[in-house]
């Protein structure tokens, strides 16, 4: 089983900031310490709910101070990011990390955001299939271009490449270049090697991982057809995912994809969740329910539709009780019991469980410090 933790950089009634910037990084090199196995990172536009706006930037500085933990988004939002763009970040920090960085994508809201960025409605309603398409493009190939309705343009190179051969000779350099590979190219004078594929030891041999964040039934089939891993939300239960993971199955097998293939992808899906621990169960819930309300009620209550549709926001204090009764609130024991239940239910094997529900900086790096001496320990 792999642990995470999940960062929303969430502004809590009373806090500037750059004090919830600043929890996020002593938070991430907490979770280094404390031996978690990533950090995910949110991202969200003119709200206190969470003020990172680019979670693959936040990310660059994050891999710069840690040594071994892997950073992943969570998501960058597809429908106000240029694919191209999120593919160039991506490949570069790939690359510059020795493979520790992954790219989870989603498609957003109908918030103002899509009238600031220009994406419109028709990015969220429409447009998230095409550009996740780009997306997987880039990271993929050597070449890009853009047919859709939203991205039309020639094809360029990709630079820089996040999958490539250790050396560029013969038709890897034709085909970077995008001339014609036969007959073979010849350079005088110029030493030509064969190109040798990248060490199957080497982490960032295969390009960054993609996850797709899926809270409807078009979402998981579209993961499914593009064979990646899902992200599941924290407001899912154990029956929810089941019923997820069973639609994912199914769109797969119909895609005519192998059953081996699938069992490798299974392994790499993400379930978000809640983790507070405490001593005593009581004292965990009232942790999280004397701050969370708040900030619920304070940051969602924040979004703006982009065209005025009506929006409804959950009651912020039921939404906290379901959140505590669904995941890893409680003590140490309590915390493992429900991350090996929810496991051994789904098959789910990666968390990333938000760790700042305290609203408190101190506080949070000490659930994270238990979180890894006292839960961790159990789950092996």
């Amino acid at each position: 089983m792999r642990v995470g933790a999940f960062l929303l950089s969430a502004q809590f009634p009373g806090q500037c900031h750059a004090q919830a910037l600043e929890r996020t990084v002593a938070a991430t090199m907490a979770a280094e310490r404390a031996g978690l196995d990533a950090v995910w990172l949110a991202e969200h536009h003119f709200v206190p709910y969470g003020v990172c706006p680019n979670a693959a930037t936040l990310a660059a500085l994050l891999l710069g101070r840690t040594r071994r933990i892997q950073l992943g988004t969570a998501v960058s939002v597809l429908s106000t990011t240029h694919p191209v763009a999120l593919g160039e970040q991506a490949a570069l920090l790939h690359l510059t990390s020795g493979g520790r960085f992954t790219v989870g994508v989603g498609r957003g809201g109908p918030w103002i955001d899509l009238a600031v960025f220009g994406g419109g409605v028709a990015a969220y309603e429409e447009g998230f299939a095409e550009r996740l398409d780009l997306l997987l493009n880039f990271l993929r190939g050597s070449r890009v271009r853009g047919d859709g309705p939203q991205f039309n343009f020639p094809e360029v190179p990709v630079v820089p490449r996040a999958v490539e051969p250790t050396r560029l000779g013969g038709r890897e350099l034709a085909d970077w270049l995008g001339l014609q590979a036969e007959p073979a190219l010849r350079f005088p004078r110029q030493r030509t090697e064969q190109s040798t594929a990248p060490s199957a030891g080497d982490p960032s041999a295969a390009g960054p991982p993609v996850v797709v964040a899926c809270t409807s039934p078009a979402s998981v089939e579209l993961a499914a057809r593009r064979g990646l891993p899902m992200l599941l939300g924290m407001h899912s239960g154990d029956e929810d995912k089941q019923l997820m993971l069973s639609a994912y199955r199914t769109a797969w097998r119909a895609c005519g994809r192998g059953e081996e293939q699938l069992a490798r992808v299974e392994r790499e899906h993400v379930a978000a969740g809640v983790a507070q621990v405490a001593d005593r169960t009581p004292a965990a819930r009232a942790t999280l329910l004397r701050a969370m309300p708040g900030w619920f009620e304070y940051g969602l209550g924040a979004h703006r539709t982009v065209d005025g549709r009506e929006r409804k926001m959950r009651d912020p204090h039921a939404y906290t009780e379901l959140l505590c009764d669904l995941h890893a609130v409680g003590t140490p024991r309590q915390c493992a019991d429900r991350l090996l239940s929810t496991a051994e239910r789904t098959g789910i094997r990666r968390f990333a469980l938000l760790a700042e529900g305290s609203g408190d900086h101190v506080g949070t790096l000490e659930n994270i410090a238990r979180l890894g001496a006292e839960v961790l320990p159990q789950l092996s």
